[in-house]
């Protein structure tokens, strides 16, 4: 045995240590892998031939084509993350606010409530009118 393998066997939480560190380097290695091959499809940039070449050379050299990747592609790489998470929750949002809208319901007592709130802002109703107004709107009776 050599000096250094000897002292990281020689005390066995250094042994422990440098275990764990591999294991943490090999995850976050695939977790990199695994976000490079992503980014990949995900771009919207790359023709099919260039993310089959950019895939193929990360498969067959993956330490190689990993590093290569992230250096020539890795600064747009956040960029469009951001911009698909961006996409999904206005998505989201969206699918929200029609179903909301479908349901009726409070919200659209919600939405009387703050046009008639604006009505009496602009001066447009008394506040006599906005008391009788608001009534109507809350017991249910709309005329």
């Amino acid at each position: 045995m050599s000096g250094d393998t000897y002292l990281a066997y020689d005390y066995p939480l250094l042994s422990a240590f440098w275990t764990m560190l591999v294991f943490f380097l090999w995850i976050m290695w695939f977790v990199l892998l695994f976000r490079v091959v992503v980014d990949i499809f995900r771009d919207d940039d790359l023709s099919g031939w260039a993310k089959a070449g950019w895939l193929a050379f990360c498969i067959l050299l993956p330490f190689l084509g990993v590093f290569v990747y992230v250096v020539a592609r890795g600064k747009n790489m956040g960029r469009r993350e951001i911009a698909q998470a961006r996409e999904q929750q206005q998505a989201f949002d969206s699918y929200v606010r029609e179903t909301a809208k479908g349901a009726g319901g409070p919200s659209s007592s919600v939405d009387e409530l703050a046009r008639l709130s604006e009505i009496r802002a602009r001066g447009d109703i008394t506040d006599e009118e906005f008391a009788k107004a608001k009534q109507q709107v809350l017991s249910g009776s709309r005329h």
